[in-house]
Parts: structure tokens; C-alpha cells; sequence
């Protein structure tokens, strides 16, 4: 089901840390999944924590799908993680342009300093444990989605307030030049 209300930045969840999943197996565990993929997809999103959708469960999905701005090398399958723990990050780091479904509905973008690389620990939906190497944007898709399970919005790490822009005019200046 989708839910046409992704929370904004503002309401209280949103700095909430999320609540351990401890039924795996619960019909409500399944709803949330069905409900974090639905919603992050007709919002044309491709990240989503069940803390967006007024569920303070540590869950998240991501998704990064093809689009003519984006490298296929980025491109990734759906995934759902569980209980996750980023068991490593990266020396190296990166600033990149960002946006939140919470914030404007996604359509602000600003500069975000990441780590160029992670590893996570989860589950899946299925209650299979795996650990993934993460780097370039699944990387950053990942600890933006961890930082919704811990309570932080992106809009703590803004490097730079002068460089905020539109979804639009993100568009034009920064996905442009890349073509």
C-alpha cells in the first residue's frame, strides 16, 4: 500500500532511534516492507527507512534504479535491511548532492560529506542474515537510510547551506554536466 504522506522533516519520529525488529515472521514486519517499497517508489525514490512512513522500526529499503542521469554502474536491485549495523566506513570520503523524501518531499538537494565506502550487516526479508560492501551511491543511499534508523536527518550534514538547490535546478546544473 502506498502512503501518500512520506513524515517531513519536523515531526518528532523523524529523530527518534528506531526500535529493534524482533518478529520477523509478523504480518505487521511484512506490511512495513510492502509499504517502505510502494511508498519509495511512487514517490520516485530509491532509499527509504519505515521511520518515513510513521514506523519506528530498524528497516530500511533501497533501490537504485536506472535513470538518464545515472551511472549503470550504480543501478541496484531492491534490497531490504533488517536490523542493520555498518560494521565499516571508508577513510576516504566524498561530497555529493542529496536529497530526502522527508524534506520537501525530495525536492531539495545540498552537498553532503559520506564515506566513499561501507559495509553493512543485516537481514533481509526472508530473515536470511548477509553482508554487503557498499561504495559510490548504494554506499551513500545506505548511511543516509541508517541515519533515519538513528534519529539524524541529512540536513545535519549539510556541508555547505549556500549550495542548496531545487530539484529542478539540480537538474540543470549538476545531472546536466554529467551527460
Amino acid at each position: 500500500m502506498i502512503i501518500e504522506n512520506i513524515t517531513q522533516i519536523g515531526d518528532p519520529i523523524l529523530s527518534k532511534k528506531s526500535k529493534t525488529v524482533k518478529n520477523f515472521w509478523s504480518k505487521e514486519m511484512l506490511r512495513v516492507i510492502e509499504n517502505l517499497t510502494d511508498t519509495m517508489r511512487n514517490a520516485n525514490l530509491i532509499w527509504m527507512a519505515a521511520g518515513q512512513i510513521w514506523e519506528k522500526l530498524r528497516i530500511f529499503v533501497t533501490e537504485v534504479r536506472k535513470t538518464p542521469f545515472r551511472n549503470p554502474i550504480d543501478v541496484d536491485q531492491l534490497r531490504v535491511y533488517i536490523n542493520p549495523e555498518i560494521i565499516f566506513y571508508s577513510k576516504a570520503e566524498c561530497v555529493i548532492y542529496e536529497s530526502c523524501g522527508s524534506v520537501a518531499y525530495g525536492k531539495l538537494f545540498w552537498p553532503v560529506k559520506r564515506p566513499k565506502s561501507i559495509i553493512i550487516q543485516a537481514y533481509d526479508q526472508n530473515w536470511e542474515y548477509f553482508k554487503l560492501k557498499a561504495k559510490w551511491l548504494l554506499a551513500r543511499v545506505i548511511q543516509h537510510e541508517y541515519d533515519h534508523l538513528n534519529g539524524i536527518e541529512y540536513t545535519q550534514k549539510i556541508s555547505d547551506m549556500r549550495k542548496i538547490m531545487s530539484s529542478e535546478e539540480y537538474v540543470k546544473r549538476v545531472l546536466n554536466k554529467k551527460k
